[in-house]
């Protein structure tokens, strides 16, 4: 069973305006709860012992925060403004035994897909939903055996599109050191994290688990943080 879960929290939430009140995303309050509280409760609560949180922007809070819980750990990614998710993956790689659970810290979902990812026996789990017509998607391709082929925010791009991405992802030790492994000797200093998972995908096959009725938003902008709060937050309020 995973025991460890990591957060990428350097971004700046620039697209915020006002709502990010210069902290960073994961501190965003929707329903009187913080980002960051509803997902340290839901992976505390799924079992998870060890929660690492990649920080950049305004990393001070998160020592703060991680100040008061023993069960987290920070590890600041100095160069954020001019890297990307996997440079600040990267730097934890020696901070992160064994397999994990791996998230983004602007997200607000339904728990039961923390739980669903534990559960799932296969090593490599990324966690995918239906169709949200948010903006801002990424789509995601798979193959005949529920395998990630690819994944764009250009759909024209992909040959099919069978889902979205959610942002949870189980990880093992061995795919996530192949993606540092990619990453170290061909990556870019601005590739996102999911660029390197897909090009892992194409050696080791990372299974897409598709909820797709999962209760889900990333807030990147005011257009999704007004969609958090008007339609989201009463989904799973109702959902109890």
């Amino acid at each position: 069973m995973v025991k460890t879960a990591v957060i990428l929290a350097a971004g700046m939430g620039s697209r915020l305006g006002d709502f990010a009140n210069n902290q960073p995303k994961g501190f965003l309050d929707v329903g009187g709860i913080r980002l960051i509280d509803r997902s340290v409760d839901a992976l505390l609560s799924a079992g998870i012992e060890d929660i690492v949180i990649g920080t950049g922007f305004r990393a001070i809070e998160y020592d703060n925060y991680a100040a008061s819980r023993p069960q987290i750990r920070c590890v600041r990614n100095d160069a954020f403004q001019g890297t990307g998710s996997m440079e600040t993956l990267y730097r934890l790689r020696m901070a992160v035994p064994g397999d994990f659970l791996l998230l983004e810290s602007d997200l607000l979902y339904d728990p039961a897909g923390i739980t669903t990812l534990m559960e799932d026996p296969r090593d490599n789990v990324l966690l995918a939903s239906g169709p949200t017509q948010s903006s801002d998607e990424v789509f995601i391709e798979t193959d005949q055996s529920g395998c990630l082929v690819d994944m764009s925010k250009h759909r024209e791009t992909l040959s099919a599109v069978h889902a979205e991405l959610v942002g949870i992802t189980k990880v093992s030790e061995a795919f996530f050191a192949l993606m540092c492994d990619l990453y170290s000797k061909g990556g870019t200093p601005k590739a996102d994290y999911e660029s390197l998972i897909v090009a892992a995908g194409r050696r080791e096959p990372m299974h897409v688990r598709i909820m797709d009725d999962f209760v889900w938003c990333e807030i990147d902008d005011i257009h999704h943080m007004e969609r958090a709060i008007g339609t989201i937050l009463p989904k799973l309020q109702n959902r109890g």
